[in-house]
């Protein structure tokens, strides 16, 4: 069974979800070009999702992903805390913040109870994982709805664990992709490969369709991971100036820039490796650093200053996350986007 026959889109086109730069109307438009739109819901509270659900529904009647988190939150330690807000002390006297009015507590939530029930009542098409999978009572609801069950892997052997574990379709994150790294077996960098190599490398070991992500930016690309045995690809960066999506101005300019052609894999923003496009925090305070709270504990001690140079007109402090390969950032409707990856596949909507 193919990926179109899979998911039931026309085009083999996955927009990568991008949690606080887009919401339903960039799902909804992918979804209706005949790719596979996705909503990232792990910022969103159980109401913010029935109704971004609903509306996609109100756009489209072609299917949709629902994507989760679903790290196992750490536990808060108050030694690591002041230990990295003292590392941030320097620009908090320059932005004149006081670091005791800073709120702690995690940015982003992971797949739960009440989020499965919003599965059971919703029953989306599609619902995807990064870190891995949730528990099987966790899981079982998307089962129990029919939705295809998709998860990330970087590594072989993350793969296999998938397989096992009843996934429909694994996702083959390269290392040039942007945003969060999937890795959830290891925290060992040094097993993360590109996209190609680990897409060949998966297509043989496992049985499942395997969707290339990471680097790809262009319907060359496209159909370059398709001649190599990708069953899809799932783009993120590409879409990021789509008038659909909700980029910051500062975020947008930054990928219009020249800055775009450098990223780093960092993990000051969440306590997580992710990759963005190299900014004054990235390099004075990181990329990685042993600092940082785990994922994601760092992210509360970093956004007011996010906050500060972003009111300022700079991405200075932001997390501009971006692939290695922003050239395919097009700001165009994001159904003309879809379109014009797929040309090099002969197939149509």
């Amino acid at each position: 069974m193919n990926l179109q026959t899979l998911l039931g889109i026309a085009l083999p086109i996955i927009q990568a979800p991008m949690a606080g730069s887009q919401g339903s109307a960039l799902a909804a438009a992918v979804s209706g070009a005949g790719g596979l739109g996705s909503l990232p819901c792990a910022l969103l509270s159980t109401d913010a999702m029935r109704k971004e659900i609903a509306a996609i529904r109100a756009q489209t009647d072609k299917p949709f992903n629902v994507n989760f988190f679903c790290h196992t939150p750490p536990e808060a330690k108050p030694e690591v805390e002041t230990r990295w807000r003292a590392r941030l002390a320097p620009y908090y006297k320059e932005f004149g913040i006081d670091p005791d009015s800073i709120p702690t507590g995690p940015g982003r939530q992971p797949f739960s109870e009440a989020a499965a029930e919003v599965l059971d009542e919703c029953k989306p098409a599609v619902v995807s994982f990064h870190f891995g999978l949730p528990t099987d009572a966790l899981l079982e609801p998307a089962r129990r709805c029919g939705a295809k069950i998709l998860s990330s892997a970087t590594t072989v052997e993350e793969a296999r664990w998938l397989e096992a574990r009843g996934v429909d379709a694994i996702i083959a994150q390269g290392l040039e992709a942007g945003g969060h790294r999937g890795m959830f077996l290891t925290e060992d960098m040094t097993t993360q490969m590109g996209t190609f190599a680990l897409l060949r490398q998966l297509v043989r070991a496992v049985r499942l369709p395997v969707i290339a992500a990471g680097g790809i930016a262009d319907a060359e690309g496209v159909a370059a991971a398709m001649a190599m045995g990708a069953a899809g690809v799932q783009l993120g960066t590409a879409y990021l100036l789509c008038p659909e999506a909700t980029t910051s101005e500062v975020y947008r300019a930054a990928l219009s820039s020249e800055a775009a052609r450098h990223t780093a894999v960092t993990n000051i923003f969440s306590g997580r490796p992710a990759r963005g496009i190299v900014n004054r925090i990235i390099r004075e305070v990181g990329p990685m650093t042993p600092e940082a709270p785990p994922f994601p504990l760092a992210t509360s001690a970093v956004a007011p200053l996010r906050a500060k140079a972003e009111g300022q007109g700079s991405g200075d402090f932001s997390p501009l996350w971006s692939g290695q390969n922003a050239t395919g950032c097009k700001a165009i409707p994001a159904a003309e986007l879809t379109r014009q990856l797929a040309a090099k596949l002969a197939l149509s909507v």
